[in-house]
């Protein structure tokens, strides 16, 4: 009677380990997912400061290097949004315990090495390239976050942005455009960048 008893609070305890330890399962799955929810959103926001840093960069070339008032145009225009997108999305990512990229990435840092060997219309046209493209990235990123973002302060900032972000898409199209002649431009030319 005693092996039992004995074994019917073995059995019992086993239960209730067996179901704390359940329990502690499901609690870790659901933390994982909250933070895997969380790390698109941190890594929305590291891709959006490193898309800032570029274009920030890129464009203190081009206000140096062009000649044409129109491109220095769009040059400064990039430099003082992108300046301002940076500023904005900062303290959010502070929040969030998120430390976003100060420089640009090596990718865009070999591009602008290239177009420092280029002048007059090749240097023009290779930056305004670079802006369609790094801008075509952009939307789709502002795009994403602003419709399935988790985080509710990431996900305004992007609707926030986009808008934006598009008109410099938009912008640079057209200038692009204006610049060859109305012919359409092959953006593969500068995909070494």
């Amino acid at each position: 009677m005693k092996k039992m008893i004995y074994m019917g609070a073995i059995l019992a305890l086993m239960m209730c380990v067996s179901n704390g330890f359940a329990q502690n399962t499901t609690n870790s799955n659901s933390n994982t997912q909250t933070s895997g929810k969380k790390n698109s959103d941190s890594k929305y926001m590291m891709m959006a400061a490193t898309s800032d840093m570029n274009e920030i960069g890129l464009s203190q070339q081009a206000l140096s290097k062009s000649t044409n008032d129109e491109v220095k145009k769009l040059a400064q225009m990039m430099i003082d949004d992108h300046t301002k997108s940076s500023e904005e999305l900062k303290p959010i990512a502070a929040s969030k315990g998120v430390t976003l990229p100060t420089e640009m990435d090596s990718k865009h840092k070999s591009g602008m090495e290239k177009m420092s060997a280029m002048s007059g219309m090749d240097f023009d046209m290779a930056y305004v390239k670079m802006m369609v493209k790094d801008h075509e990235k952009a939307v789709a990123l502002h795009q994403k976050e602003a419709g399935n973002g988790k985080d509710a302060e990431a996900k305004a900032f992007a609707a926030k942005t986009l808008p934006v972000v598009q008109m410099h898409l938009d912008m640079s199209r057209k200038l692009m455009s204006s610049m060859s002649g109305g012919k359409k431009m092959d953006n593969n030319k500068m995909s070494g960048m």
